[in-house]
């Protein structure tokens, strides 16, 4: 059994910055790709950023040039660094793992408000 465990939410003033992390355990092997999306209210869930195995990079066009995703393949650990936040961030940030499997944290709020 896959989980994913996630960290790193909470509330931030716009400007600000917060860093996700999400790590992997359990029988997982091969991971392919980590990244994570989020959902905001009233909204579907969109792809905020992706790592690919060899190092390849996914941005959504909102957060290029704030967000920068990177991976710890020794601690299948997958970050978020979210720089210059803004208002329109605000969402439920989940992390997926493309492995044998996709696999999809339980979520973690981030909230960005003055």
């Amino acid at each position: 059994q896959v989980q994913l465990v996630e960290s790193g939410g909470g509330l931030v003033q716009p400007g600000g910055s917060l860093r996700l992390s999400c790590t992997a355990s359990g029988s997982i092997f091969s991971i392919y790709a980590m990244g994570w999306y989020r959902q905001a209210p009233g909204k579907q869930r969109e792809l905020v950023a992706q790592i690919i195995s060899g190092g390849t990079t996914n941005y959504a066009d909102s957060v290029k040039g704030r967000f920068t995703i990177s991976r710890d393949n020794a601690k299948n650990t997958v970050y978020l660094q979210m720089n210059s936040l803004k208002p329109e961030d605000t969402a439920v940030y989940y992390c997926n793992i493309v492995a044998t499997g996709a696999y999809w944290g339980k979520g973690t709020l981030v909230t960005v408000s003055s």
